[in-house]
């Protein structure tokens, strides 16, 4: 009988250790979130998998991915520091970082720091053939989706009005996601819509199949003066066939998609999850097609903002940083 409890005392005080060390181990997890962007873009895909790829790949890392209106309000949530990544649009992180261009009454967010430049978002006008619009200057007076409140989206949209000669009061805008402008446009709700997401995105996508749709072009004249002007744009093209419908190239500005961060993250966690990131990019480009052109040769492109120390060493290391 004695015997028989000394072993019921043994195994409950293994037990007890045992749950001690597993309590533990669970204690040393950490948890990190990354704001994207609404369902119908690129981010919020891209996001899911950079997701899954770090918690799969760095220890004791558990990283979710969060919807969001992206961009400007990605960077104010790192300011206030209810998110600890995020992605967002190179020119309005670095406004959001200065507080300046359409920024410039803000306050600086000057915790933002930069882990990696990602891809080039392309800004699309998407018009349905009915509306009759074929150039920027024709939105005047029509019902336009202008992208989510305080998106990168908006900010492209009211800048592209801008160089036109037009303001949001010269036409009737909607602050809408990139699902909303989708849905929108199908219904014959608004006439023309502003999604700024690497191409192909699903939105677009939705849109082109369900009504006939021009895409928008930027002349040759306004591209010069706005990559000119600002920095952080450059001038590409949608190709053709890209989207169902649209038979021609069309001339669009692009941005680069950065992986941001708040300056207080450990530079031993940041390290770990840049190198995680450019040791398994090819996750990525199962994803999306985007996830192609996330390349280490332009992880550096378009960084307005100071990158995090822990970013800086992996880029040491590797080389691409002397």
């Amino acid at each position: 009988m004695l015997r028989s409890k000394t072993i019921l005392v043994l195994v409950l005080t293994v037990s007890l250790v045992m749950g001690m060390f597993s309590f533990g181990f669970a204690a040393q997890k950490e948890f990190v979130a990354i704001a994207t962007g609404g369902t119908g873009g690129t981010y919020y895909p891209l996001g899911g998998a950079l997701a899954q790829l770090l918690s799969n790949y760095v220890e004791g890392l558990i990283v979710t991915a969060q919807t969001g209106n992206a961009s400007i309000a990605n960077c104010n949530l790192i300011g206030r520091g209810q998110i600890e990544t995020a992605f967002s649009q190179a020119n309005t992180t670095y406004w959001s970082y200065t507080a300046t261009g359409i920024l410039k009454d803000a306050q600086p967010i000057t915790n933002l720091r930069g882990i990696a430049s990602l891809y080039p978002e392309t800004i699309h006008i998407i018009a349905t053939k009915a509306s009759g619009i074929k150039t920027v200057e024709d939105l005047r007076g029509k019902k336009v989706g202008v992208g989510a409140p305080n998106s990168g989206t908006a900010a492209d949209a009211e800048i592209i009005l801008n160089a036109h000669g037009l303001t949001f009061d010269d036409i009737k805008p909607d602050f809408l996601s990139f699902a909303e402008v989708a849905q929108r446009l199908i219904d014959g709700q608004i006439d023309a819509g502003f999604t700024t997401a690497g191409y192909p995105t699903s939105s677009v996508i939705n849109i082109a199949t369900k009504r006939d749709i021009v895409l928008v072009p930027i002349s040759e004249e306004k591209m010069k003066e706005l990559v000119e002007k600002i920095p952080y744009y450059g001038a590409t093209v949608i190709p053709a066939g890209i989207y169902k419908g649209v038979d021609e190239p069309v001339p669009a500005l692009a941005t680069p998609a950065l992986w941001i961060c708040d300056a207080k993250l450990s530079p031993s966690l940041v390290y770990k999850m840049t190198k995680a990131l450019w040791e398994h990019r090819d996750v990525l480009e199962k994803v999306h097609a985007k996830g192609k052109d996330i390349t280490l040769e332009t992880a550096l492109d378009g960084m307005g903002i100071p990158l995090h120390p822990g970013a800086e060493l992996y880029y040491k290391e590797v080389g691409l940083i002397k």
